[in-house]
């Protein structure tokens, strides 16, 4: 061979392999395709038969990812897993430890003894395997992203002013439900911070008479204008109240929610209307816990409209004796959770006349409840309210087919519930007990949205009934929801940081212990600045 012909040959074999190692240009979006770190990828598997290669091969691929991903990450590099007997008695030893971790419903805190995880039996509920905490290379890469300093906030707001009246609930949210439209998502998320926002003030200062007891809103652009009380008709017996026992657990009136405007004129201008958000949280004291027990259905009016549409012949609506106690009844330093509400309703119609004006009712398990029952009255009571949608996430059953038809005739009143699947909550009340024979149904109002926590990459599939009813876990599913069979959003982008610390004992453990690494305590308290950095408000949300 001549030495100009050997030249050649080189420069044309390095040319070949600058191409190779050349990074490409990133002039194209990237491509949305499994990924290259995801062990268990076609093109991974493809890869292997290819090369022929034998059984161990793919194995020290998976390896290699694992390290690039660690490199990646910035993370130091872990030990090698073991191979041959050696990986028989490391998993013998795992084995072992996962015997020691904390059970599964294990929560902390002075709410222990309402969890209903103790009390409900949770259907299909299995040992932990080793399939149930596994956990992809890109699910690791994602969480690295949820709990980095420059972690992506809530989703860009988009204008939808032409379209509000369709995201608010006319048309029962035909089409926006399964695919799960994203400018809905986005409501249903900030609409449920408000909800955590309403528990985080009252656990701050249960026994605080303040107006606002220092509720921040993670919405700046609402302004809270008023706060709510329920009175429970109950009252807690002597024998019942431990010395140690903290007051505002067992007193009758307690703080429940706000009434909320927004008084940015820009986000009017996004929203298309002004929005009065009426807030309310779920069960917490012994006397709501006590009043939820009550489930006789009584008529929803008393006095001579429950009679007069009786003597017409037409089914009466009734409601839960124990939601309706604890909507209309008065305390005595406080009026009722009627009376406030639409009293404040009518202040705030009165101080904007003539603005397009919506009413939005969200609330969380009993919240949801009683959602239902301060829409029905806003409709009935007053003639020229604006359009009503009541957003339920976890809500029980309230009444009888006649309340929901009732709030159907209406033709102000949208119900949306956000339904877990395996939520025990949702499925009751299921009957009223009647005397002397007969039982009267309860019914569910509105259009349903269906999440299940099976769904998440990093909740175990075998969570239990106190998951499955968090508020946290709802909206952590909701931000990853896109349509039923399909996967969870690969771009959601709701810190996870609130749900490892409310959830760990649910949570997969390799993203518990990917936490640590990461410099986040799944163990520690919530820790407000450091949540709102991530563009949500720090909040508690007992189940």
């Amino acid at each position: 061979m001549s030495i100009a012909a050997a030249v050649t040959g080189t420069a044309t074999a390095a040319v070949h392999v600058a191409q190779r190692h050349a990074s490409p240009a990133r002039t194209t979006a990237p491509r949305r395709e499994q990924s290259p770190l995801n062990p268990n990828s076609q093109a991974l598997r493809a890869a292997g038969q290819a090369s022929g290669s034998s059984a161990a091969a793919p194995t020290d691929g998976v390896r290699t990812h694992i390290a690039n991903l660690d490199r990646v990450l910035g993370k130091p590099p872990t030990v090698p897993r073991p191979t041959g007997s050696h990986a028989h008695a490391a998993s013998k030893e795992a084995q072992a430890g996962s015997r020691d971790q904390e059970p599964l419903n294990v929560r902390h805190g002075l709410l222990n003894a309402l969890n209903l995880s103790f009390f409900v039996p949770m259907p299909g509920m299995r040992a932990r395997t080793a399939a149930d905490e596994h956990m992809s290379p890109r699910s690791l890469m994602h969480m690295q992203q949820l709990l980095s300093a420059d972690s992506p906030r809530a989703s860009p707001r988009s204008t939808i002013g032409p379209r509000w009246r369709a995201l608010h609930g006319e048309g029962g949210w035909a089409g926006l439900l399964d695919p799960l439209d994203s400018d809905l998502r986005r409501e249903l998320l900030r609409y449920g911070d408000f909800v955590q926002a309403a528990y985080q003030a009252f656990q701050s200062l249960p026994t605080a008479s303040a107006r606002h007891r220092g509720l921040m809103l993670p919405d700046r652009s609402y302004r809270p204008t008023r706060s709510l009380f329920a009175t429970s008709a109950l009252s807690m017996p002597t024998w019942a109240r431990r010395p140690n026992t903290p007051e505002w657990l067992t007193q009758q009136s307690n703080w429940i929610g706000y009434v909320a405007v927004c008084e940015s004129e820009r986000e009017v201008q996004r929203m298309g209307r002004r929005d009065i958000a009426i807030v309310l949280r779920g069960t917490i004291t012994c006397p709501e816990w006590a009043e939820n027990l009550r489930a006789t259905l009584v008529p929803l009016d008393d006095g001579e409209t429950a009679a007069t549409t009786h003597a017409a012949g037409a089914e009466q609506p009734k409601v839960a004796r124990g939601f309706r106690s604890l909507y209309k009844t008065a305390g005595e330093k406080v009026r009722s959770l009627s009376e406030d509400v639409m009293d404040e309703v009518r202040r705030l119609m009165e101080k904007y006349k003539g603005e397009e004006l919506s009413i939005t009712v969200v609330g969380h398990s009993l919240g949801g409840a009683l959602a239902l029952l301060v829409a029905d009255e806003i409709a009935t009571t007053i003639p020229d309210a604006p359009q009503v949608a009541v957003v339920s996430f976890g809500g029980p059953k309230v009444g009888n087919a006649a309340f929901v038809e009732k709030l159907k005739a209406s033709g102000k009143v949208n119900v949306l519930r956000i339904v877990n699947a395996g939520d025990m909550v949702t499925k009751v009340p299921g009957v009223a007990p009647r005397l002397p024979l007969s039982r009267e149904h309860y019914q569910h109002a509105g259009a349903e949205l269906r999440i299940d926590s099976k769904n998440s990459p990093c909740l175990r599939p075998d969570v239990g009934p106190a998951s499955r009813h968090d508020l946290e876990a709802y909206l952590h599913l909701i931000d990853g929801f896109t349509a039923t069979g399909s996967p969870f959003r690969y771009d959601a982008r709701r810190s996870v940081i609130r749900l490892l610390q409310l959830q760990r004992g649910n949570v997969k453990k390799e993203y518990v212990k990917r936490a640590r690494e990461l410099g986040v305590d799944p163990a520690a308290p919530a820790d407000v600045g450091r949540s709102m950095a991530y563009g949500n408000c720090a909040v508690a949300s007992p189940s």
